[in-house]
C-alpha cells in the first residue's frame, strides 16, 4: 500500500497534536501547523524540498512567534504572592504586639495564625496588609491606611 506524501504529512500533524495533548508544549501544536501547511503544499503538488520549506518556514515561524508573544507577557507573581491564586493577599489585620523577632499571632477569619513583619523598618502595632503566605505564616507590611 503506498501512502502519499500529503497523507504522511497528515499523520505527522496527527502525531504531534497527539504529543502535544499528552505534554502540555504549546509549542508542539505549533510544529503541527508547519506539517500542516507541508501537507497542503503536498496536495498542491509541490515537491519534497518545497514540503520541507513549507513546514520550517510556517512551523518554525509559530514557534518564533509564540516565543516572542510569551516573552512579551507580564511574569505571573509566585503563588504565595498572587491574589488570584490566594484571596487572602491585600486583606487587612490588626497587630495587637510584634515579638523581638519579627513574629506575631493574630486572630484572621476565626483563627490563630502566626505573622511574620516583612516591611521595612521596625514592626509597629496597628493594621498590616498580608503580602504573601508562607506556608502557614501571613507576611505582613504597614497598612498604608493606619500611617
Amino acid at each position: 500500500m503506498d501512502i502519499g506524501t500529503a497523507t504522511s504529512w497528515w499523520i505527522v500533524t496527527g502525531v504531534l497534536v497527539a504529543v502535544e495533548l499528552a505534554t502540555g508544549t504549546f509549542y508542539l501544536l505549533m510544529l503541527a501547523v508547519g506539517a500542516g501547511a507541508a501537507a497542503v503544499a503536498a496536495h498542491f503538488g509541490v515537491g519534497f524540498n518545497g514540503q520541507l520549506l513549507a513546514a520550517a518556514v510556517v512551523g518554525g515561524g509559530a514557534v518564533a512567534g509564540w516565543h516572542f508573544k510569551r516573552r512579551a507577557m507580564p511574569v505571573a507573581a509566585a503563588a504565595g504572592e498572587n491574589r488570584d491564586v490566594n484571596l487572602d493577599i491585600g486583606e487587612t489585620v490588626s497587630v495587637t504586639a510584634w515579638d523581638g523577632d519579627g513574629a506575631a499571632q493574630v486572630s484572621y477569619r476565626g483563627a490563630s495564625w502566626s505573622v511574620r513583619y516583612a516591611g521595612s523598618g521596625t514592626p509597629q502595632p496597628g493594621m498590616h496588609v498580608i503580602r504573601a503566605v508562607d506556608g502557614n505564616r501571613l507576611l505582613l507590611e504597614p497598612s498604608p491606611r493606619s500611617h
